[in-house]
């Protein structure tokens, strides 16, 4: 598929959707943007958020420390701000290697 047909990233994405992509609440949504200041959402005239695609991957670091690694929320503070680059590296390289799962074990049951 060339990049002309493939279907445009959204500019912005509720709260709802957000929550969704990672199976969590709204609150802990709410909750993360407090503790976090790299998570920046925009608010429109109603006062809702709105997030970026760059919040969304931060959200994707985040929820990868705490959730799946058991980082403290302390902990993960201080990885990010210690060497934010290298771990968001890692976890690009992680999300990567899970888009690679994903693939193969579609793969395995088309067999």
């Amino acid at each position: 598929m060339s990049p002309e047909q493939q279907k445009p990233a959204k500019l912005f994405y509720s709260i709802g959707e957000v929550a969704s992509m990672f199976d969590v609440n709204t609150s802990l949504i709410r909750f993360w943007e407090k503790e976090f200041d790299i998570i920046k959402p925009k608010k429109n005239k109603k006062g809702n958020r709105l997030f970026t695609q760059e919040d969304v991957d931060n959200f994707h670091v985040i929820y990868n420390l705490a959730k799946e690694r058991g980082y403290t929320l302390d902990g993960v503070k201080k990885k990010l701000k210690k060497n934010r680059e290298e771990t968001f590296a890692n976890a690009e390289v992680i999300a990567s290697l899970k888009n690679l799962k994903k693939f193969l074990i579609g793969i395995r049951e088309q067999l």
